[in-house]
């Protein structure tokens, strides 16, 4: 089975969702569904070199625009990119989806179209790096109110893939928060905390904003208003960093120090680049789907679809479901 792209959505068009696909076709020879207007998209392919790689079309009349209403773009455009894709996994024709389209169409339409895992509250989880490696943060936008039972469920989420695609054996979870104390926070927050403590997670208690890249925990849970905030004010303080050394360094002392000090600038901008993390995986539903930045480029739709078949290939979705569906009573016990 293929990955299916919506290649009509994202802020730079099909031509940089195309790119990705050839690109991540040609690197790692996996199947490519792309969906979308097929004139367009068969263009596209055309141009961009993929005609002899394993890229399907599948078509779909309608876009949903980026500012589009989630509920409208349920309601009245059902033959969508977006719908469409999420079809072909419910369907079983494709095993994994990628969108760089509207999130919250994205992400009605997955509990839609494939449903919700145990009746769990889906939630975007995040590679984010650190000083030692990268640390996963959930709830990063899915999810702007939340119950202290959410948190829960998004530890346990975030644990699964940490466990499973970091290799993490016994990933330690952390709430994110304004003290180390478990008294410290809103009552979101301490009732949540006591929860994560009773749970059977390696819970190691509350962190703080400035510990989150230290690398001293695998999983950080928050609230998605707080995770978003979270993620943007990262890479808009990383590319500010970047953008004051080169300025304060200048142009002819980098040409002085030569090498060394550009390749040095070279890996630390791979270090901060979400690109390189391709996107973020939609937790909690019945299948798999990577959510991808609007203003992604060719590289980072490329890196998405192979994050969605690694993701796939491990079956990441029915390891969630397996591992939540023995903590149902838990989750009913504490609503």
């Amino acid at each position: 089975m293929s990955v299916a792209v919506d290649a009509m959505g994202g802020d730079r068009g099909p031509d940089v969702l195309v790119k990705g696909a050839v690109d991540a076709a040609r690197d790692h020879g996996f199947g490519i569904t792309l969906v979308g207007i097929e004139d367009v998209l068969r263009d596209t392919l055309q141009r961009q070199g993929g005609d002899d790689l394993p890229i399907s079309i599948y078509p779909a009349s309608q876009v949903v625009d980026m500012e589009e209403s989630p509920a409208d773009s349920l309601r009245h455009k059902k033959d969508s990119s977006i719908r469409v894709a999420f079809e072909l996994v419910r369907q079983g024709k494709a095993k994994a989806l990628v969108s760089a389209g509207n999130s919250g169409a994205t992400l009605a339409t997955a509990m839609v179209a494939l449903g919700r895992i145990n009746g769990v509250r889906p939630a975007i989880a995040t590679l984010m790096p650190t000083l030692k490696k990268p640390v996963t943060m959930i709830d990063v936008g899915a999810n702007v109110d939340c119950k202290p039972v959410h948190l829960l469920q998004f530890g346990i989420m975030g644990s699964v893939f940490s466990r499973e695609l970091l290799d993490n054996s016994r990933p330690r979870v952390g709430l994110l928060s304004i003290g180390e104390e478990g008294t410290k926070g809103n009552q979101l927050v301490k009732r949540a905390y006591d929860l994560l403590a009773d749970s059977d997670l390696d819970f190691i208690g509350n962190v703080e904003g400035g510990e989150v890249f230290k690398g001293d925990v695998d999983v950080i849970v928050c609230d998605g208003f707080v995770g978003n905030i979270c993620l943007k004010l990262s890479e808009g303080l990383a590319k500010a960093v970047l953008t004051m050394l080169s300025s304060e360094i200048g142009e002819g002392l980098m040409a002085e120090m030569g090498y060394p000090l550009r390749s040095a600038f070279k890996r630390f901008y791979k270090i901060i680049d979400y690109a390189e993390y391709g996107g973020a995986p939609l937790l909690g539903i019945n299948g798999i789907a990577i959510i991808c930045h609007g203003l992604s480029g060719s590289k980072a739709v490329k890196n998405a679809i192979q994050l969605a078949h690694e993701l796939a290939k491990i079956k990441l979705a029915d390891k969630l479901d397996n591992f939540l569906s023995i903590r149902q009573k838990l989750f009913k016990a504490v609503r």
